[in-house]
């Protein structure tokens, strides 16, 4: 049997997922966040190891088995000392040359899309847009926490703890946002929030991200600041779309296949409505529920790169 091996890697977890010739899922395994960024590039291989070593387990076979390997990993693409470097852990821990890597962008476009000519938009815990036609690929976004993801879980959650700093102050009316955070975090004062979040014990960007609900749920509730948060994150996610289709290369009238992936889009709705509203009034688009996760479209991009690459090796060798 021919098996692919496709692997998600997430700014909260990694998924890992392996399909059979008829893209039939057959093994499957979950481990934590290899965003070396923030665990190190040692953790990242290890976790990487870990899950490979489960779904190999369940299959009973090894790694070199797989009849080829797709890696998308967070932040791929963005180092160019740390990504040879993470290319080729993963070489070794296959122990052959059957694979690639790139970010995990590529995995929610290959699963939402089917590997289909359109664009995706990733938010979860960050964001970014990939897409390709006719052959061209480009992706915008995911330049990091620090100063862009925009739409995305931590974005959503920094702009929630913004909020509720300016409701401390007085600088906005306290709305339920403010009592979600205390109770949340479980503050005695207000001024907690700081050692929470940024002391010697603080938070990491995944458990940050985590966050988001607290400012989903104050919406929910009728806070007003936050009502404006969710809106503003679907209007950035939109802006992504229109700079992703204008460097794909898609014409005005041209109706773009559009889908998304990410557990802010899939999951808030009232973040996707907005998101879906405003891409409606900006340009023609086809809007497609997505057709698979990301963890599968990580192996149906695996079996796209195998047959890719068993053709090239025929044809030189004619």
């Amino acid at each position: 049997m021919s098996v692919f091996l496709g692997v998600d890697g997430g700014g909260t977890k990694t998924e890992f997922v392996c399909i059979d010739d008829s893209g039939q899922v057959v093994a499957r395994a979950l481990t934590s966040t290899t965003y070396h960024l923030q665990v190190g590039l040692d953790e990242a291989v290890r976790r990487l190891a870990e899950g490979l070593g489960s779904v190999c387990g369940q299959l009973g076979v090894s790694a070199t088995d797989f009849r080829y390997a797709f890696f998308g990993l967070p932040a791929f693409g963005e180092d160019a000392v740390i990504d040879p470097q993470l290319a080729a852990a993963c070489g070794r821990l296959l122990g052959h040359d059957r694979y690639a890597c790139d970010n995990d962008m590529v995995c929610g476009w290959a699963g939402s899309l089917a590997c289909a000519d359109g664009i995706n938009l990733v938010a979860g815990t960050g964001s970014i847009g990939y897409g390709e036609r006719q052959g061209r690929k480009a992706r915008v976004g995911g330049w990091g926490e620090m100063f862009s993801d925009e739409g995305s879980a931590y974005w959503i959650a920094i702009q929630g703890l913004n909020a509720f700093t300016r409701m401390s102050d007085g600088r906005v009316p306290i709305g339920p946002l403010y009592a979600s955070f205390r109770e949340t975090l479980g503050l005695a004062n207000d001024l907690d929030i700081c050692a929470k979040v940024m002391g010697e014990h603080g938070m990491a960007r995944d458990a940050i991200a985590g966050l988001a609900p607290i400012v989903s749920q104050a919406a929910e509730a009728g806070d007003l600041a936050a009502v404006a948060i969710l809106d503003l994150a679907g209007a950035e996610l939109a802006s992504l779309a229109g700079a992703l289709r204008a460097r794909l290369g898609f014409s005005a009238n041209e109706a773009v296949p559009i889908s998304w992936s990410g557990g802010v889009l899939t999951k808030l709705e009232r973040v996707r409505e907005p998101f879906l509203r405003q891409l409606q009034t900006r340009a023609p688009y086809d809007l497609i529920a997505p057709r698979h996760g990301p963890g599968v479209g990580a192996g149906l991009y695996a079996a796209l790169l195998a047959s890719d690459r068993e053709h090239a090796l025929c044809a030189e060798s004619k």
